[in-house]
């Protein structure tokens, strides 16, 4: 099973990689990474915007790499709600006839690290002022931090990997947009 995912991010790769194998044990999964655009802001800051970034993530790694089974974009991002700055990310796979999504579990940002990202720092960078890290997107980022890894970044994008794969792993259900009722 090849799959190409839209980030050099080893993180990002693993999680991908990790997800498709526990949806499809026994299969041979191979995850590589692709550095394509987002087409979206360096940190989305709405849930559609995050959604879209990860949706074009998977559509430009397709577009890269036609030979591939199966595309995959991860993308965090912010959202406004309350006051609070919540953090998340939305994962979209798709595969030459279908797509399948799902978007992480979501968490309110200290407002240390909230106030650096609404004056334009991505999120990556802000855990890295706020905690003297350094490229901890590339390691357990926030949800890792704040958690002291009881959630590292992998699993965390992990477990949204493999609800997005559910069509896939269901083929005799529809799905989305070709839903009736």
């Amino acid at each position: 099973m090849n799959i190409v995912v839209a980030s050099t991010n080893p993180v990002k790769i693993e999680a991908v990689r990790r997800g498709f194998a526990a949806m499809f044990p026994g299969e041979s999964v191979e995850a590589r990474g692709v550095s394509v655009p987002s087409g979206v802001s360096d940190q989305p800051m709405t849930d559609a915007e995050t959604f879209q970034g990860a949706y074009n993530r998977a559509l430009n790694a397709r577009h890269h790499a036609p030979d591939a089974a199966y595309w995959a974009g991860v993308e965090g991002g912010c959202d406004q709600q309350r006051g609070d700055l919540l953090a998340f990310a939305w994962v979209v796979v798709l595969s030459k006839d279908g797509i399948g999504s799902s978007r992480t579990a979501t968490f309110t940002l200290p407002n240390e690290i909230a106030v650096l990202v609404r004056q334009g720092v991505e999120l990556g960078v802000a855990d890295d002022i706020v905690f003297g890290r350094s490229n901890s997107k590339q390691a357990n980022g926030a949800v890792g931090i704040l958690t002291a890894d009881a959630i590292d970044r992998t699993r965390y994008y992990e477990h949204a990997v493999i609800l997005a794969l559910v069509p896939f792993k269901n083929p005799a259900l529809t799905f989305g947009e070709k839903s009736s009722g």
